[in-house]
């Protein structure tokens, strides 16, 4: 390295480290340690192992000792959820200044997680039987576990919409956003989404914060339900911005339902690329009729 390549790296570090100074984003709460989004990733596949037996693991958990298995995987996933849920809840304490501040509260939120998971997996397999029953190239649910996008959005959204609830910060946003990445499914661990839940190919899809999802209700790809507009930004926070779908609605491909006031009645169908902003009576059927177009056939042998 020169003598110019030096002198320039290090007037260059000089003033990333003045920005270091001058902006406190750059630098943690008085030395406060953030969630590690590595082990709320690893947490998730390691509990799905636990919801899945014998799919993403070499060993059959079901046929030698289970409970050994799941009461040794859960006493691992409660420890690492117990520090990670301590550390979010003491970054945005300003009362907190030690890692063991929060420590009871962590503690009650992770073994409550815990005590939701045996119902959680039964609800999973309502989605696992709404994806095998909607999607006619399914060759099987064992299937659908191994491969389908949808499923494990699903399944990240209802691990995360549990520490929502609860107020964790950071941990359910590092959760979707694994999945988002991962599927290009973008459900927000706010919303509100009943049994049954089916979502088919899946990419583009987005679900906002506030939306609420009744039973029975099947998404397709580049489905938006969505905010009207955003301009007031944070002064939006907390009031409901997203549409609510009925019981046994299906919503087809590059559909857009926007706003809070929205509400698509139950048993209703809209048709791709269907853009509403306004509530939608049950039964109903919304299509976009594509107009008629002049077609032209041109002899390409000359």
């Amino acid at each position: 390295m020169n003598k110019h390549t030096q002198d320039i790296i290090k007037k260059v570090s000089m003033e990333i480290v003045d920005n270091y100074r001058n902006e406190p984003l750059f630098s943690s709460k008085k030395g406060k340690i953030m969630p590690e989004r590595k082990q709320i990733i690893d947490v998730l596949l390691s509990l799905r192992d636990v919801m899945f037996p014998g799919y993403f693991q070499s060993q059959d958990v079901i046929g030698y000792m289970p409970e050994y298995f799941v009461g040794e995987r859960l006493g691992k996933i409660h420890q690492v959820l117990s520090t990670q849920v301590r550390r979010g809840l003491n970054y945005m304490d300003d009362q907190a200044h030690y890692d063991e501040d929060n420590y009871e509260q962590a503690e009650e939120i992770v073994e409550h997680f815990v005590s939701c998971l045996p119902d959680i997996q039964k609800t999973f397999l309502g989605d696992i039987q709404m994806l095998f029953d909607g999607d006619p190239a399914a060759q099987s649910k064992e299937e659908i576990i191994f491969s389908y996008p949808g499923l494990f959005a699903i399944y990240v959204y209802r691990i995360a919409h549990e520490f929502y609830l609860q107020k964790v910060p950071f941990i359910p946003r590092i959760m979707t956003e694994y999945a988002h990445g991962k599927t290009g499914i973008d459900i927000n661990a706010g919303a509100t989404i009943g049994k049954n839940f089916f979502i088919d190919h899946g990419t583009g899809i987005v679900i906002g914060e506030t939306t609420e999802i009744g039973d029975n209700v099947k998404l397709y790809q580049g489905v938006t339900l969505g905010g009207l507009s955003t301009r007031k930004g944070q002064g939006l926070s907390g009031s409901k911005r997203h549409p609510t779908i009925g019981n046994n609605v299906t919503i087809y491909a590059g559909a857009t339902i926007l706003g809070g006031n929205t509400i698509i009645g139950e048993n209703s169908v809209i048709g791709g690329n269907a853009f509403i902003t306004d509530s939608v009576p049950a039964n109903s059927r919304i299509s976009i009729k594509s107009p008629e177009k002049n077609l032209r056939f041109d002899n390409i042998e000359k």
